[in-house]
């Protein structure tokens, strides 16, 4: 009896690796051709990274890109132009020519090249040997997405202060939500981590921080979108928000603690203060790597299921990976507010351990 059951589990699990199988068993041949048909990682990279234009779908003349601003500084002085004007060239590479010079943009990274330079020319590790970086303020997909979340945060809460104003009772329907969340801010983070006393002064950031983080994971896992808190840039610029108010807002008893412990040997001192200081560093640097590592990998693991439809090539994977690509988009959803709990509340410890009054004896 039990052979019996072992045989049907065996014939069973056979059966289920007949895709896998039957698709290992295709040519050689076959395999390099649909490699260079799809590429997994170049579709991924391009998909979580910043870019120029803002492409939706589609390739070439069939794609649909919404053109955003090209801003260059350059030693000739500032250069405009829309991303739309980037064109191939014999090698694909993206060039432009404006205002006498000619610039190439290399995997959405903007050269200008040398005078009388006709063509960009890489070296051995794909490094430009005649062209120089001009200083770029391009309103690239990142920034507009976060335009628009700056767009929606100022609609919102002014509809909130209008709310308040008016001095209703009971918020209703968008304004009833808004409140819930700021009133979670108030009393569950800000009040217990830096106290009743001093808590006021940062709910403005606190709350800023909390609502460009939600708003833009959660537009992030739209078609088409921008990652942009899965960019290190804005996970470094958010936390150095915290880091400067850290560093400022940090009374006496903070910073003796920190540089001059008292009840410690003298000869132990300096030791600690540097610990201390590279203790200081580590927490901004722990809510920049903990925000930018988490989205992207949500990003990743979804953009890598789908990529699975195309490398193997079978409507069973597709029976698969689909599912399992919308349960992660669902989580994600969580995540998004999740990610945006966590840097909060961490920010609100920090600055609280800066601002604690200690009590002396």
């Amino acid at each position: 009896m039990i052979a019996h059951k072992s045989f049907k589990i065996i014939v069973a699990f056979a059966l289920t690796l007949l895709p896998v199988l039957s698709f290992a068993s295709k040519e050689d041949d076959s395999i390099v051709e649909d490699e260079r048909e799809f590429n997994a990682t170049e579709m991924i990279l391009h998909h979580i990274g910043d870019s120029h234009g803002w492409h939706f779908y589609g390739e070439a003349e069939n794609s649909f890109t919404i053109p955003l601003p090209v801003i260059l500084y350059t030693d000739n002085g500032l250069v405009t132009f829309m991303s739309s004007e980037f064109h191939h060239d014999d090698k694909g590479h993206h060039v432009v020519e404006k205002d006498g010079m000619r610039f190439v943009n290399l995997h959405e990274k903007i050269y200008q090249l040398d005078p009388g330079a006709e063509e960009l020319i890489l070296d051995k590790t794909d490094h430009p040997e005649n062209a120089e970086r001009p200083y770029d303020f391009s309103i690239t997909k990142n920034v507009a997405a976060m335009l628009i979340t700056v767009v929606i945060m100022l609609i919102i809460f002014s509809l909130l202060a209008k709310h308040y104003k008016k001095k209703e009772v009971s918020p209703k329907g968008l304004n009833n939500a808004l409140e819930a969340l700021v009133i979670f801010v108030r009393d569950d983070i800000a009040r217990p981590q830096i106290g009743e006393k001093k808590y006021m002064k940062f709910m403005p950031f606190l709350l800023t921080v909390f609502f460009f983080i939600w708003i833009t994971n959660l537009l992030g896992l739209l078609p088409g979108a921008a990652n942009v808190t899965g960019n290190i840039a804005v996970t470094f610029s958010l936390a150095m928000f915290t880091f400067v108010l850290i560093v400022f807002n940090g009374n006496k008893d903070f910073w003796k603690h920190t540089l001059w412990m008292p009840g410690i040997p003298t000869f132990v001192k300096p030791i600690l203060a540097v610990v201390e200081i590279i203790g200081i560093i580590t927490k901004p640097a722990a809510l920049m790597i903990r925000l930018f590592a988490n989205i992207t990998a949500g990003h990743i693991i979804i953009l890598s299921l789908i990529g699975l439809i195309f490398i193997l090539e079978s409507a069973g994977v597709a029976g698969v990976s689909v599912p399992f690509a919308v349960f992660i988009s669902v989580l994600e959803l969580l995540v998004a507010f999740l990610q945006a709990f966590i840097f909060t509340m961490l920010s609100a410890l920090f600055i609280g351990l800066a601002v604690e009054e200690h009590e002396h004896h």
